[in-house]
């Protein structure tokens, strides 16, 4: 880290984590008994997924399954009925086949290294990075979207970061960390809560933010957006809104389905069978021999 970087990011830590000292929201993933599988569990539905949806869903889920173990023991698509309409419910698979690999690897406690929750089945680099960060209080970058935009304006001085993560905004994270663990943890909890509550991707609260003297998409008037267009999230009429239809009933069915029961949800029949297909192919619905569906047993 250079002497002007090192002065940028000290200059940023101190009043962004004390800002997060008093504005921190009092998730239940915060709280020390929440555990390092409480964490997991969080990061896995957050992925994008608001609070709100999540936090009901997350207390049903933590009473049932309290340890990975728990859920390794219960069929799959018990985690694909349980997730309920959080959206992207591979996310349900991927998260009961990493509880698999923790309770045969790990002996059912989550890794502390790094390297070890980064080989679990469904953890990316990311997840991998924030577990180790929120859990275990370690030194990692946990470039999340709320991140990557706080990054993006106060130090890039652009109002989006690009639409996929970059080495240059990994070696930027990189460089703005605290080089005291702990220091480091709190300090990735303050930023991606700057950019949930304050620095927002539609309506950003300057008045509110408190390194906006230093901001420097601010300093330079607040330039609009030149680069590729943001994705949008269209859900209406797609075949992730299809397959949220079929999945709905599946998960509230006390057994296998009949197609007939399938091909009620949606009315034109090459989408319907396209996402039924594409359900099978992720391993979210198990076709029966009989001509009907379920969800997965193993």
């Amino acid at each position: 880290m250079t002497a002007t970087s090192d002065t940028t990011a000290t200059a940023l830590h101190t009043p962004v984590i004390a800002w997060f000292d008093t504005h921190a929201r009092d998730l239940p993933w915060r709280r020390p008994e929440a555990g390092a599988w409480g964490v997991m569990v969080s990061e896995f539905m957050l992925q994008q997924t608001p609070v709100s949806r999540v936090l009901p869903v997350y207390e049903q889920w933590l009473a049932r399954w309290p340890r990975p173990a728990d859920l390794a023991a219960d069929a799959p698509g018990e985690a694909v009925r349980a997730w309920g309409r959080l959206g992207y419910p591979r996310r349900a698979l991927r998260l009961h086949g990493a509880a698999v690999a923790i309770t045969e690897r790990h002996g059912g406690d989550v890794p502390s290294d790094h390297a070890e929750l980064l080989a679990l089945p469904g953890v990316g680099e990311y997840t991998a990075a924030a577990v180790a960060s929120f859990a275990y209080g370690q030194r990692h970058a946990v470039l999340d979207t709320n991140v990557r935009r706080v990054f993006a304006r106060t130090v890039t001085g652009v109002q989006y970061p690009p639409n996929t993560t970059t080495a240059a905004e990994r070696r930027l994270a990189r460089s703005l960390l605290p080089d005291e663990e702990a220091r480091a943890a709190r300090w990735a909890a303050a930023s991606m809560e700057l950019g949930a509550l304050v620095c927002t991707a539609k309506s950003p609260d300057c008045g509110s933010c408190p390194v906006s003297g230093q901001c420097a998409w601010r300093l330079a008037g607040k330039p609009a957006h030149d680069g590729p267009p943001r994705r949008g999230q269209t859900y209406a009429g797609t075949d992730r809104q299809v397959r949220g239809k079929l999945l709905a009933v599946l998960r509230e069915a006390a057994g296998p389905v009949p197609q007939a029961a399938l091909d009620a949800v949606w009315d034109e029949p090459v989408q319907r069978a396209r996402a039924l297909d594409g359900l099978v192919a992720d391993g979210l619905v198990e076709p029966l021999a009989s001509g009907v569906y379920r969800l997965p047993l193993a």
